[in-house]
């Protein structure tokens, strides 16, 4: 699959967990888990800073990077995520390409959640029973997007326990696709053709409007 397919079908994912982020999810309070409460409770402060920010998202779109730095992100491993995007590729690096690319990969998903977040659809989104075993330390938060007049959609937020820090998210599959597979793909094939540095360079590139 060419390298703008695989971004265009990693965006539509990217769009649909935003929509995940940002409206409100059913889900029984017996069935409930840590980490699906740690998801609501983002997708609460979300909705509220949305309402509280509409004014000035309307006149300065930018403004919606600092809403999900702040919000959203912390929810997330990017170290581990970043690991686990680059692959084997990780091993090769140095420490300061592993430090550089850990930033502009954060960047980069604090960019095309915000843009994401600035073109969301009302789609409805209900937790499934949590099934996971919280003493195993890693956990899958299932749920499915309901799709007016067409099937659901199957998505599960990949979890994990750190010791340090709590529960925080690495993953997302929705519809069978994982975003740090599909990441993965990108970014093998650009530093098969061009190596990590050009990888590098070119995120920060892409990244310059965040770090404004």
């Amino acid at each position: 699959m060419k390298v703008n397919n695989i971004m265009s079908r990693l965006f539509i994912v990217l769009s649909l967990l935003a929509s995940f982020l940002l409206f409100s999810a059913t889900v029984k309070a017996d069935n409930s888990s840590e980490p699906q409460t740690l998801v609501q409770g983002s997708t609460e402060k979300m909705l509220i800073a949305l309402k509280e920010n509409e004014e000035k998202l309307a006149e300065d779109p930018d403004a919606i990077f600092e809403l999900v730095e702040n919000i959203l992100m912390p929810n997330f491993d990017f170290d581990k995520m970043a690991k686990l995007a680059l692959g084997k590729n990780w091993r090769k690096a140095t420490a300061d390409q592993k430090q550089r690319f850990t930033e502009e990969f954060r960047l980069l998903l604090v960019r095309t959640y915000s843009t994401a977040m600035l073109e969301y659809t009302n789609e409805e989104i209900r937790f499934l029973p949590f099934k996971g075993d919280l003493e195993k330390k890693k956990v899958k938060v299932k749920m499915e997007i309901i799709q007016p007049g067409g099937p659901s959609i199957p998505m599960a937020l990949s979890m994990y326990l750190n010791k340090d820090t709590g529960w925080k998210a690495y993953d997302v599959k929705i519809d069978g696709i994982s975003l740090v597979t599909n990441y993965r793909s990108t970014f093998s094939s650009q530093i098969r053709n061009d190596g990590m540095d050009k990888l590098i360079e070119s995120l920060a590139s892409r990244n310059e409007k965040v770090k404004a």
